[in-house]
């Protein structure tokens, strides 16, 4: 007998801005885990250093106390990072890509998109509460700081 697990993907958040800064100003904010709550109103905190395969802590205004232990699976400065956390063997899977493309005027786009999938993401998703304006608050503070 085989069995087949189809990956699904049943929930995604993004937000996107155009910042008035170059991309390597932005990617030093991003990149800055300790000064996160100074300009990401929804972050109480994070704990560890945001680099290539490092283990971090995130803790949210949303989930109060608890830690979202994330890793920095992708690092291309200053352009490109995904941070990946879950539950074993992928029941359940979580990806945050965080992109910087400059644009004609100086300044860039920036967007971060978050999905999540696996066989248990259904069950999961329905326990997440609605990521959209700590999005947005993430996307203001991702604009404001570097335009500072």
């Amino acid at each position: 007998i085989r069995y087949a697990v189809r990956e699904v993907s049943v929930l995604s958040h993004r937000v996107e801005k155009t910042i008035k800064a170059e991309p390597e100003r932005i990617w030093s904010i991003l990149t800055d885990g300790s000064h996160y709550p100074d300009w990401n109103p929804s972050v109480d905190r994070l704990e560890g250093d945001i680099a290539p395969g490092e283990k971090i802590g995130l803790y949210v205004k949303i989930n109060p106390g608890k830690a979202f232990p994330v890793k920095v699976s992708r690092f291309e400065p200053p352009l490109l990072m995904t941070r990946e956390g879950g539950m074993p063997l992928g029941l359940s899977k979580g990806v945050r890509t965080f992109t910087l493309t400059p644009d004609s005027n100086g300044g860039t786009v920036f967007k971060m998109e978050e999905v999540f999938s696996g066989p248990l993401s259904g069950l999961i998703g329905k326990s997440i509460p609605d990521m959209t304006e700590p999005f947005e608050q993430f996307g203001r503070g991702s604009k404001a700081a570097p335009e500072a």
